[in-house]
Order: structure tokens, then sequence, then C-alpha cells
């Protein structure tokens, strides 16, 4: 299947490794030039000439933190500069802290708002009017499947990208005569270094191995075993494709069956 991204320009945010990572190599695959983003410039690099080397795309590297509007705007300027236009748009940023209400500040709350929110709306306020003068365009926002159905210890995660699912499902509407789509992806328990953080998290504050946390979660998974990021990687480039022109304002998980709800 030709999924018509041949010479589109897209950036990718927290794209030096784990899921974002794997959504740069699934686009470079597919010959799309790249933007990709980190905070930090070794790890980045790397990740970014290792793509270049094995796909032979054009790849703009730009460090920085999504958290902060002066950053992300230093990115969407540095990319628009190389490539003169942005025609995808992948949000995507590192996890909260873990922890129960009443274990977290007002200040981690500030942080989470910035980190999970505002960053998607930062980015998108930038390339959105590009993508309505060409008349073109794919938003796709990278949440969780805390958004659907909340996940124990995650308040912040549960709270904020529930609010990322808003916001795309309305600005959906808003921007579809555009012929720009809105959507967001939801990955389930994927074989990252942050489920493997939030596992270590899980283990210590329980007393127990952090094997076993994986285990509890792959009992809940219908696959019976986490997934790996490519696999969530292809849902993500069929999303931002031109095959994928009437699909919009949706909330499509990548679980293995694991959300319970029927909508």
């Amino acid at each position: 299947m030709d999924l018509g991204l041949k010479g589109k320009v897209a950036l990718v945010a927290a794209s030096s490794k784990g899921l974002g990572f794997a959504v740069a190599e699934e686009l470079a695959a597919e010959g799309s030039q790249l933007i990709m983003n980190g905070r930090g410039e070794e790890s980045l690099e790397r990740a970014s000439s290792s793509i270049t080397e094995r796909f032979g795309v054009e790849v703009l590297a730009v460090a920085g933190d999504v958290s902060h509007r002066a950053d992300a705007q230093r990115i969407v300027n540095a990319g628009i500069d190389r490539f003169g236009k942005i025609d995808i748009l992948v949000t995507n940023s590192g996890g909260p802290p873990a922890g129960r209400f009443d274990e977290l500040s007002s200040d981690q709350w500030d942080d989470a708002v910035r980190l999970l929110l505002t960053s998607v709306t930062d980015l998108t306020r930038l390339v959105l009017p590009g993508m309505k003068e060409r008349r073109w365009g794919r938003i796709l926002n990278i949440t969780s499947i805390a958004a659907k159905q909340p996940v124990a210890n995650l308040i912040l995660s549960n709270s904020l990208r529930a609010g990322v699912t808003g916001f795309s499902k309305t600005l959906a509407a808003e921007v579809g005569e555009y012929a720009i789509t809105v959507n967001t992806i939801l990955p389930g328990y994927t074989a990252t270094e942050r489920v493997e953080e939030l596992a270590e998290h899980i283990a210590t504050k329980e007393g127990i191995d952090a094997g076993e946390v994986r285990k509890r979660w792959e009992s809940e998974i219908p696959l019976g075993r986490l997934a790996e990021p490519r696999e969530f990687a292809a849902m993500a480039a069929f999303l931002v494709s031109e095959r994928a022109s009437y699909i919009t304002g949706s909330s499509i998980a990548v679980d293995g069956g694991w959300i319970r709800s029927l909508f």
C-alpha cells in the first residue's frame, strides 16, 4: 500500500527514542522528510543519523523541550527554514510522574500541564497556518490508553491526556474544511524505556520485582504481551497518510485489546 507520504515533511516531537523514534522510522521508510526533536543532543544526533543512513531521507535534528514555548517556536521555525513547510505534526512527550493526588504538588501539576497539554496546543498553533494555506495537513497527538480508561497511580496522565482528546476532537471540527485531519493515537503497554521505568516505580512501591509488574500487565492484555514500538508506529503512519484522508476526530488505541469499553 502506497501511503502517499513521499516528500511530505513531518515534525515528530520527542523522537530520539521510544515511540517517537519508532514513528520517525516508519515515516522515513515511507519517504517522508523529518524534523526530529529530543531534549538530549547526543541521543537525538544518534537517532537522526541512524535514520538518515538507513532510509536516505533528509532529517533535521533540533534539540529542545516542547514543554517550553520558546523551544517549540525554535523547533518549528528551524523546520520551516529548512524545508519550507510542515505537512505533518506528531505531538509526543515524556510522561509525567506517577503518583496519587495527595502525593503530587501544585508545581508538578503545572509542569504536567505544560508537558502534556500546552506543548500540544503550542506546536499546533505554530504549524496550523501553513497547513490551512496549503489546504492539507495531518495532526496526530500521541496520548495514552489512560485517556480512555484511567490507570491506577497515574492521575496526572489520566487527567491531562483526556484534555488532549477533547482538544483534538474540537479542533478536528474546526479545520476539516481545509482538508486537515486531527486524531489521537493511544499506545497501550509497549516495550519502551518509559514503560520499564513505570514498572520499576510500581515494583519499588509494592516491594516486588519489576518482572512481576510486567506479568500483571500481560495478564490484562487479551493478546498476552506488550506491544513492540513498530506495531504502534505502523498505525501512526497510516493515520497521517493520504489513505486516511476521511479519518478525523478519532481516538484509536493500539493496546492489544486492553481497553474494555465499547467506545
